[in-house]
């Protein structure tokens, strides 16, 4: 008898899928320094490489989700330090967006971070990641792509969208 090492038996043994939006200049080039540098961190991060987080698109953000995220990083430069002056900021305004856009879901709020990392902060990569990994951890998944499949039943079995598909 085999075992498949692949089914997931308990909670504990979950993990959590992050998604990472990084900064080139900054964020990005932290990670990278942390990898040079053998910093370990959690490997449930999946990082994307943006020019600027003032180009990460809200739709970036819940199409992640959508896809079964369980969290999402946002990382760039610090306030002032933008590679192309403003994006940060940019990126700031529509990260408070996001938090109540999200919020508006059920989706808790520490599952979406925006950290400002330069690219001498390699170290704060890792302090970074492993936070929000524990704390999506803590939270358990979102599932919500599975979350997507109950709305829709819920919604045909509405009374105002059973009368409308009878007219």
């Amino acid at each position: 008898m085999t075992e498949n090492k692949n089914i997931v038996s308990s909670k504990d043994e979950w993990q959590p899928k992050i998604v990472a939006f990084f900064c080139n200049w900054c964020t990005y080039t932290a990670a990278d320094s942390a990898g040079v540098s053998r910093i370990k961190y959690s490997p449930n991060i999946r990082v994307i490489r943006v020019m600027c987080s003032g180009r990460v698109d809200p739709q970036f953000i819940l199409d992640a989700f959508a896809k079964g995220a369980d969290g999402v990083l946002i990382g760039g430069c610090h306030p002032g330090d933008c590679h192309y002056q403003e994006g940060n900021y940019k990126c700031l305004r529509r990260f408070r967006l996001l938090k109540r856009i999200i919020n508006s879901f059920g989706i808790e709020d520490e599952r979406l971070r925006l950290e400002w990392i330069s690219a001498s902060e390699a170290d704060k990569v890792r302090i970074t990641v492993n936070d929000m990994v524990s704390k999506v951890k803590a939270l358990g998944p979102l599932s919500l792509p599975k979350r997507f499949l109950v709305w829709n039943q819920e919604i045909k079995l509405h009374p105002i969208t059973t009368t409308m598909e009878e007219k």
